[in-house]
């Protein structure tokens, strides 16, 4: 082992959306490696998707008011920061004590953006478990961050019950 590198901490982040397999994910990374991030420091990011305003430009003849630009992309944030905010009194319930951080993209390229902004070692994310044709429309994060990202991937699936 190098000299020095043993007091480093570990960066963990945690990708999480509204969905339920991220609940699980996020359960499950906190019951299965909490011995194992005794010493990190978690991070649990959620992306705000961009939106597709076009509807709002043709729905408005051409003219799409920015205070109704405005107001959608502010219900977004607060819909993340309520995500993340949940997620943080999980992981306080668990003894664990996270950071908590969203970006504004499509998910896939934000996860793979923050984690080389913050240098992360782990990243763990849930999947979806979506089939050939669904991943072909709709493509898959998980996925798209195991081949992309610069680090370690943990990807948790639900058991079929």
């Amino acid at each position: 082992m190098e000299q020095g590198r043993g007091s480093e901490k570990k960066k963990v982040m945690v990708a999480i959306d509204d969905s339920e397999i991220s609940h699980y994910t996020l359960e499950w990374f906190l019951d299965k490696l909490r011995d194992s991030i005794a010493d990190s420091d978690v991070i649990i990011f959620t992306a705000q998707p961009n939106s597709d305003l076009g509807y709002l430009h043709a729905s408005t003849f051409g003219t799409t008011p920015a205070d109704l630009v405005a107001s959608i992309q502010e219900n977004k944030k607060k819909i993340a920061l309520f995500l993340l905010d949940k997620a943080k009194d999980i992981c306080a319930r668990h003894g664990v004590d996270v950071e908590i951080m969203t970006e504004i993209g499509d998910p896939k390229e934000a996860i793979c953006e923050a984690v080389e902004k913050l240098n992360i070692q782990l990243l763990v994310l849930g999947s979806h478990d979506r089939g050939p044709v669904q991943r072909a429309f709709l493509g898959s994060v998980s996925n798209y961050c195991v081949h992309n990202v610069k680090c370690p991937v943990l990807v948790v699936k639900k058991p079929a019950v």
